[in-house]
């Protein structure tokens, strides 16, 4: 695993801006960042990172069919118990879903050590599909990588498979808030994914979705919303008015209300707990004491932050790193300490997509920070041996 300098595209931006990727710069800073790209073996994908991701993913799907049996667990995971049936309905009825992503701590030797889940909304999804794939084949077009370099990326690919499969017969609706680029880029990538495979689809504000008096979920034209794709967390929806509406409603929802058992950090805990000593796990467990400082060598997080909200961490040497944010009511869970290496003056993530049920490409994003906030940068990768 290498970073590797190298010179942009002189018209990237224009090339960004003409695809819909109008996020490639938030506030001024760069999101997307082409002047250097990370350079990984094939074995470093293959046995570092690919069968990780899908072992893990597994031992995620055996944890949720656990999970939704036992209201102790649903409760440790602070879902709240109106909400029990809805989400044990939605896994035994084997509601589909489409993807997710980990987060990985690993400096090109396994390894790899998963930080957290993200399998309801996770974002910098475009990029790491579409965006990054069309640097790698332009710039091998233009000579400015080796013909032979590939990279690990079927994203994209899967992700029509994955919408071929559901087979929809009405329309699908993409939803996201209304004053966010970055989700609507995001929903407006899986809207042409949805009509390459014949699925009509429709965008709307997730601010105008309306409740009829006999509890159908309709747009501002009062047209039923038969299929509802969703870029809004369930544990935010739980807390909604709306939210008590959606298990007697007539509206499939994507990502399924069964995520909101593996997009909290709560569930760490439980994955060390069966899979304990696992190579790519961390140590976790609930910090019934949050108000204590944080030990040497490990890591405070809230279940339910974002983008390295309300995270602090103490090093082995007494470094102590902490951001604000405003997910402080939550419980907190703490999880030993795995550094992310260091590239130059930033560090590293690597994030591992999950398509359906398979392992299917990664994203790499850097900080100038251990916690990886929500101005980091996304930089390309590469397979070349």
């Amino acid at each position: 695993m290498k970073k590797i300098l190298c010179a942009e595209r002189h018209d990237w931006k224009q090339t960004a801006e003409s695809l819909g990727f109008l996020f490639h710069t938030i506030d001024d800073e760069p999101y997307w960042d082409e002047s250097a790209y990370y350079q990984f073996t094939l074995k470093q994908i293959e046995n570092d990172l690919e069968d990780p991701t899908t072992e893990l993913h597994h031992m995620c799907m055996d944890l949720v069919a656990r999970v939704v049996q036992s209201e102790e667990l649903l409760e440790r995971l602070s879902i709240p118990a109106p909400f029990f049936d809805l989400v044990r309905t939605s896994w035994l009825e084997g509601h589909p879903h489409l993807y997710g992503r980990m987060d990985f701590s690993y400096n090109g030797t396994g390894p790899a050590k998963l930080l957290e889940l993200n399998y309801d909304t996770p974002t910098s999804l475009y990029e790491a599909a579409a965006f990054q794939w069309g640097w790698l084949e332009q710039c091998i077009e233009r000579g400015l990588l080796p013909k032979h370099a590939d990279q690990f990326n079927s994203i994209d690919t899967k992700l029509h498979q994955a919408f071929a499969q559901l087979q929809l017969k009405q329309p699908f609706y993409f939803a996201s808030m209304k004053d966010s680029v970055e989700d609507k880029g995001t929903t407006d990538y899986l809207r042409l994914i949805a009509e390459k495979v014949g699925i009509e689809s429709r965008h709307i504000d997730l601010e105008d979705i309306g409740l009829t008096s006999d509890g159908r979920f309709v747009d501002l034209e009062d047209r039923w919303i038969p299929h509802l794709f969703k870029l809004h967390a369930w544990e935010f929806i739980f807390h909604e008015p709306f939210g008590a509406a959606i298990a007697q409603s007539d509206t499939q929802f994507f990502e399924p209300a069964w995520k909101s058992i593996i997009s909290n950090k709560g569930i760490l805990p439980l994955l060390w707990e069966f899979n304990k000593g696992h190579p790519n796990l961390l140590a976790a467990h609930v910090d019934t004491d949050p108000s204590k400082a944080v030990p040497k060598g490990w890591v405070r997080k809230p279940y339910f932050s974002r983008e390295g909200a309300n995270i602090e961490l103490q090093t082995a040497d007494g470094l102590i790193v902490k951001e604000g944010g405003p997910y402080t009511d939550a419980p907190f869970i703490l999880q030993e300490f795995a550094p992310l290496p260091r590239f130059d003056d930033s560090f590293t993530l690597v994030g591992s997509w999950v398509i359906g049920d398979q392992a299917a490409g990664i994203g790499v994003r850097e900080d100038n920070s251990l916690i990886t906030k929500d101005s980091s940068r996304f930089l390309p990768h590469l397979i070349l041996d």
